[in-house]
This record gives C-alpha cells, structure tokens and sequence, in this order.
C-alpha cells in the first residue's frame, strides 16, 4: 500500500476490511455472512454424507441429490453476494475481480484437463481466496468451476458437488493465517493446496460412491451397516481407484504456488489496493477529500459570496 493511500486512510483499503497481515477482504465477513456460509457448509457436509444415515434396507435414490445440491450452492452465492453488498462492503471492482479470476481458472483448467490427475484450477482459488478472503474464495470456487463447465461442456450431475467442493478450497484458503509473509506463506499455502486437493478427490468419491459402485464387492457401500464400516470401505475405493490422480492433483497445486505464488500474490495484492474496495460513498466516509477545492489553502467554499 502506497503512504499516500495509508495516510488518507489509516492503513485500510476504504469500505473493505482488512485481516492481520494487511490482505484486502473483498467480501468482508460480518455475521450474517458467517452465519451464511457456516449454514451452507453443514447443509453440504449433509449432502454428501447423508447415504451413511440410511437405514438397512432403504433404497438410494441420487436422482434429486445433484438439483439440490445446485440449489444450495446457487443459493449460498447469492446470499453472499447480496450480503455482501447490504453490509456495503461489496462494490462493483470486487464483482469484476471475481469475474476475471473465474475466467482466468476456467481458462487455466482445460489446459490439462486433469489428465494423470494434473489439475491447474486449484492453483488461482487458493491464492485468490488467500488475498480476498474467505466469502472471496467461497463464491470463487463455485464460479470458476462453473465457468469451466460451462466452457468444456462438463456439466452434469457431478457440477454441483465440484462446485460445492471447490467452493470449501477457497474458503479454507481464505481463513488461513495472514501473519505468515515471505517462504512461510508459499509453505503453507502450497501445504494447504496439496491437502485441500486431497480431501477435494475424497469428498467428490462421496458424492457418487454409495450409488454407482453396486452391491456384493468388498468396496461397496452397504446401507445400514455401521458408519466406521462404510467409512473403511470408502477409504479402501479412494485409495484403490483415485489415489493416484488425486496425488497428481495436489502435486501441480503444491508446486504451482511455490513457483508462481509469489508473483501472483504480489499482482493481487497490487489490484486489490488499487481497486481500493468500497461501496458508492465510502470515500466520504473514509475521510477522503471528495473536492478539488480541498488542499487549495482555504477552508471557506469559493462558491459561497462574502459579506
């Protein structure tokens, strides 16, 4: 941040705010937000789990899981948004900031497409999510993989849950610690990438495991039996047919952020005091000089007759 912008504003880009270590919270995330994304996360965590509820004998049905699994992640983007903006700390730079870094992701993401589980989209939510923060990178990751979909022609009932998932990538990112700076924070974000990738291949397993396996192996689900049995015999198909994609997956993540996380953090970084995050009007609320007769030398209106 420039002294000019530090002076004027007493160390925080106006109308956003700003976590320990200096980054610019794009979405800030007041109580209503977090109440938001809290409610969104469990209803999600339901969404993929809720196979291991069933009784025995009950019938599984995915049929409606994917529409409302969408309904939840489409609402949950919209009730950040909107949030956002009736907090007034949502202005019209943050909503193109976000356009560009799901364009950029969706752009980024076909260039391997995911072949030997190299995966490249994870690379701009974590990073973006770690600059603008956590409401930031939730809405991030749902958008860039929508994008993406949209862009490959990959959407199916799968989107929801990638979009959900990746959604939970951006987020974590955002809530990492923000007093880390230098080597330390490209450890600890390419620490992050690497695990969130991991549990991103697992969870997304969640999403279609009980259903498309079928009965009588030693790996599928079995509705009713115990949660630890079911839990282990998902663990051992994680581990037998997508272990090694996902491994694939956390190794570009990790070695994309320590190769170019320190150039791109800068650029965000750059854009975001740049863009100076504020709602219309924040600038008279941040004690910026909104007149140019301001600094002329006279506190007394020109335009004000004498006498």
């Amino acid at each position: 941040m420039s002294r000019a912008v530090e002076a004027r504003t007493g160390g925080r880009v106006p109308g956003g705010s700003r976590a320990q270590g200096g980054d610019v919270t794009a979405v800030p995330v007041g109580r209503r937000l977090a109440l938001t994304l809290v409610l969104a996360s469990v209803l999600g965590v339901l969404a993929f789990t809720w196979p291991l509820l069933v009784d025995a004998g009950g019938v599984l049905d995915d049929d409606t899981s994917a529409p409302l699994v969408l309904g939840l992640v489409l609402a949950t983007g919209l009730g950040v948004l909107f949030v956002g903006v009736g907090d007034g700390g949502l202005d019209v730079k943050a909503v193109a900031m976000l356009g560009l870094l799901s364009a950029i992701g969706a752009v980024l993401r076909p260039v391997a497409a995911g072949t030997g589980g190299i995966e490249t989209v994870f690379f701009v939510i974590v990073l973006g999510g770690r600059v603008f923060g956590p409401g930031f990178g939730f809405v991030l990751g749902s958008t860039t993989l929508f994008a993406s979909a949209l862009l490959t022609g990959g959407v199916g009932p799968w989107l929801p849950f990638q979009m959900l998932g990746a959604s939970w990538v951006g987020l974590g990112a955002g809530l990492l610690p923000h007093r880390v700076r230098g080597a330390g924070e490209l450890i600890l974000l390419a620490g992050y990438g690497m695990l969130a990738s991991l549990l991103y291949g697992a969870v997304m397993n969640l999403s279609f495991w009980p259903f498309q396996l079928g009965a009588g192996t030693g790996l599928s689900f079995v509705a009713g039996d115990p949660v630890g049995e079911n839990l282990r015999r998902f663990l051992l198909f994680s581990v037998t047919t997508s272990l090694g994609w996902d491994i694939g997956r956390a190794i570009t993540t990790g070695v994309g952020v320590v190769l170019l996380g320190r150039p791109v953090l800068a650029t965000l970084r750059r854009s975001a005091v740049r863009a100076a995050f504020a709602p219309a009007g924040a600038g008279h609320r941040t004690g910026a000089a909104p007149s140019s007769t301001q600094g002329s030398g006279s506190d007394t209106p020109h335009n004000i007759p004498s006498g």
